[in-house]
């Protein structure tokens, strides 16, 4: 047995390697093992795991775990996966909804956990993978967040899966989350940044342009076009799923650097930081994004385009003196020239 295999069996406390389960569940799980640790050492940031369990039965349990788990439960290895579950004040499941890779959360409570094991099982099986948030209580009543992302794999012979992941403390960034929401920063509808935050960072890029921290910034107005008959030919209903699935389709579309966020209404505000050329190509990637895009309520078509109006901060003139209020009132004055060019158009001050 060689010096690996030894710190295996030292800390080894499941039951798959000592049981009557078949050698190639066996063997996955000890390369499992091996690989998990050699990724402890490496990554101190993250929380290797193993678990199982019968198909037929509740009871998971863990077979392999980095020592951070069980000192953030304050518990043995072996009472690790019933500590886990006591801990548990919610847990996050975030799931694709269609081709455009929509994101959906849903928090499923403490309780609802009990009465739903079942059938989130068969969604992870059928998934083959487990991406979800758990927050959870700690021995000391403090509270962590902890991001699961794990791969499924089912042995039908042993009648039994195992889940090879990862947990990662993401505790400041749901709380910022969380506060955000609060505060009001992100819309509830699109969950998109507020018109609020298009002020701060207007006020923060001015700043950084007057000190020649950047060279230029582009702000640009969207408004969705004859959005008023979407209403009155489809309902409110209607008009609200379209503004939602809006803002994800404009979403997908930007880059590090590019911001969008919901001014008001059917009116949207994007924002990059360069030239106008670079705001030009961003606006029209939206515009063409959006115009190929096929919206649908309850199976029924709904056609949307949007226009675009954009102005860059050194197009309005002394940069000294620039204010937020001159940048809003030109890119709304192009966003006017865009609809009055026959709309689903992008124009700029230029």
């Amino acid at each position: 047995m060689n010096q690996q295999e030894n710190n295996i069996e030292k800390q080894y406390f499941g039951r798959i390697l000592h049981g009557r389960y078949s050698n190639a569940l066996k063997t996955r799980v000890s390369e499992g093992i091996k690989a998990l640790i050699e990724c402890e050492k490496l990554a101190h940031s993250i929380i290797p795991y193993i678990a199982a369990w019968h198909e037929d039965e509740r009871i998971i349990w863990y077979e392999y775990a980095g020592q951070e788990f069980s000192d953030l439960l304050d518990c043995s290895f072996k009472s690790l996966a019933e500590s886990f579950r006591k801990s548990i004040i919610d847990q996050r499941v975030y799931r694709y909804k269609n081709r455009e890779r929509k994101v959906e959360e849903r928090i499923i409570s403490r309780d609802e956990l009990r009465g739903a094991w079942k059938g989130l099982r068969e969604e992870v099986k059928e998934s083959g993978r487990v991406e979800a948030v758990y927050k959870v209580l700690t021995s000391d009543n403090n509270t962590v967040w902890l991001k699961d992302q794990a791969s499924i794999e089912t042995f039908e012979e042993d009648n039994t899966c195992i889940s090879i992941g990862f947990l990662t403390d993401v505790t400041k960034e749901m709380e910022l989350k969380d506060l955000f929401q609060r505060i009001g920063y992100i819309d509830e509808l699109t969950k998109l940044p507020r018109r609020s935050i298009l002020d701060r960072i207007l006020e923060i890029n001015i700043g950084n342009l007057q000190r020649g921290h950047i060279e230029d910034f582009v702000l640009m107005l969207i408004d969705v076009d004859h959005f008023k008959l979407v209403n009155d030919r489809h309902g409110h209903q209607a008009g609200d799923h379209v503004l939602a699935t809006l803002a994800d389709v404009m979403k997908s579309t930007t880059r590090k650097q590019d911001e969008i966020g919901r001014y008001g209404g059917e009116e949207f505000y994007g924002f990059t930081v360069g030239e106008i050329n670079i705001g030009l190509k961003f606006a029209e990637r939206l515009r063409k994004r959006v115009e190929k895009y096929r919206f649908t309520f309850k199976k029924e078509n709904i056609p949307i385009t949007v226009s675009i109006g954009l102005i860059s901060a050194t197009q309005v003139g002394k940069v000294e003196s620039l204010t937020a209020d001159q940048l809003i009132f030109l890119a709304d004055k192009s966003l006017y020239a865009a609809k009055q060019s026959g709309r689903n158009r992008v124009a700029s001050a230029v």
